[in-house]
C-alpha cells in the first residue's frame, strides 16, 4: 500500500490534536473538563460510528461470512496475545505498570482511528469499515472481562452488565439489526448519524491533544516500558497477525483490514480501565499519547507489507 497515502492520512488525524492542546494551554478549557468530552465520544459518537460503518455494506451470505471470519480473527488474535503476555509477565504482574503494558501491547484504537485509515487506504472496499466495527466489539468484550481482571487482579471489577451493555456493544446490536433487515432511515436521520459518527476521529484526537497539554512531555518519552508497549502493539502485533493470516484461505481485504487495525495506536480504553481501578492512570495516558504520536511512523511502515 502507498506509504505516502498512509502517512498523509495519519498526519491529518494528528493535526486534529492541535486545537485540543491549544484549548488547554490557553485555559479556554480546563483539564478537569476532559472527561466530559470523553463521555460525548464514548456515549454518542462511538455507537454512531459503529452503525455508520455497517451502513457501508449490504447484507448477503458472503458479507455475513466475512464479518464472522473477521470477528473470529479479532477475538482470537487479541485474546491470545493478551493471555500470552499475562503469562510471560507472571513475575512482574504485581506492578500495575506492567499490567497496563500487558493490555496496551495489544488493544488498539481500531474504531476512532482505524476507520479513517481504512477509508483512505481501501476506498473501493467499504466492507472494511464493518470489519473495523467487529474488531472493536471483540476488543470491548475482552477489555471489560479479561482486561479488567488484568488491570485490577480482582474479579469484582468484571460485571456482565458492562460487558454486554456498553456503548460499543449497544451500537453493534443496533447496527446488526439494521444490517440483517436492510433498514433504511429517513435521509435527515441518516445524515445526522453519519455526521455524529464521523465526528469520532476529530473529537478523539482533540481529546488526545487536551491530555497531552496536561502532562509533562518528558513523562511521555522517558519510560522504556511505554516504548515497549508501543513496539509490541504497533509493530510486533500486526506483523504477527500478518504471518498468521498469510496462508489462510480468506479474502485479501480481510487480511489487509485486520493488519491495519492491529497496527492502530494504543487504545484509549486502556486509560479508561486504569481510571476505573484508580491505579496507573498517568502511565496508561502516557502510553496512549506515545502510541498515537508514534503512529505517524509505525502505521505507514506496517502498511508497506500489504
Amino acid at each position: 500500500m502507498s506509504f505516502l497515502v498512509t502517512l498523509s492520512a495519519v498526519a491529518i488525524m494528528l493535526i486534529y490534536a492541535v486545537p485540543g492542546f491549544l484549548l488547554i494551554k490557553t485555559k479556554l478549557v480546563k483539564g478537569e473538563h476532559i472527561p466530559s468530552f470523553s463521555k460525548l465520544l464514548m456515549f454518542v459518537c462511538q455507537p454512531c460510528i459503529t452503525v455508520y460503518s455497517f451502513r457501508q455494506v449490504a447484507f448477503s451470505p458472503e458479507s455475513l461470512k466475512n464479518i464472522g471470519i473477521c470477528f473470529a480473527l479479532a477475538m482470537g488474535l487479541q485474546l491470545g496475545m493478551v493471555l500470552l503476555y499475562f503469562i510471560l509477565l507472571k513475575r512482574k504482574r504485581r506492578d500495575i505498570i506492567w499490567r497496563i503494558v500487558n493490555l496496551a501491547s495489544v488493544l488498539s484504537n481500531c474504531a476512532f482511528l482505524g476507520i479513517p485509515i481504512l477509508e483512505a487506504l481501501l476506498p473501493e472496499h467499504p466492507e472494511a469499515l464493518a470489519y473495523s466495527s467487529v474488531f472493536g466489539v471483540a476488543m470491548t468484550l475482552i477489555g471489560w472481562s479479561v482486561g479488567m481482571y488484568i488491570i485490577s487482579l480482582d474479579t469484582k471489577y468484571i460485571k456482565p452488565k458492562k460487558i454486554l451493555l456498553n456503548p460499543g456493544t449497544i451500537g453493534f446490536g443496533v447496527a446488526l439489526i439494521m444490517y440483517f433487515f436492510s433498514i433504511r432511515l429517513p435521509v435527515g436521520m441518516e445524515d445526522m448519524l453519519t455526521l455524529l459518527g464521523r465526528m469520532s476521529t476529530p473529537l478523539c484526537m482533540i481529546i488526545m491533544g487536551m491530555r497531552l497539554a496536561t502532562v509533562r512531555i518528558k513523562d511521555v518519552f522517558c519510560d522504556a516500558r511505554q516504548y515497549l508497549a508501543v513496539i509490541l502493539n504497533q509493530i510486533l502485533f500486526p506483523l504477527l497477525a500478518f504471518g498468521i493470516m498469510y496462508l489462510m484461505p480468506i479474502s485479501v481485504i480481510i487480511k489487509q483490514s485486520v493488519v491495519i487495525l492491529c497496527a492502530c495506536p494504543v487504545a484509549s480504553m486502556v486509560q479508561n480501565y486504569a481510571e476505573l481501578v484508580g491505579k496507573g492512570n498517568d502511565k496508561a495516558a502516557n502510553m496512549v499519547l506515545l502510541g498515537t504520536m508514534s503512529s505517524i511512523i509505525t502505521v505507514p511502515l506496517i502498511c508497506l507489507i500489504l
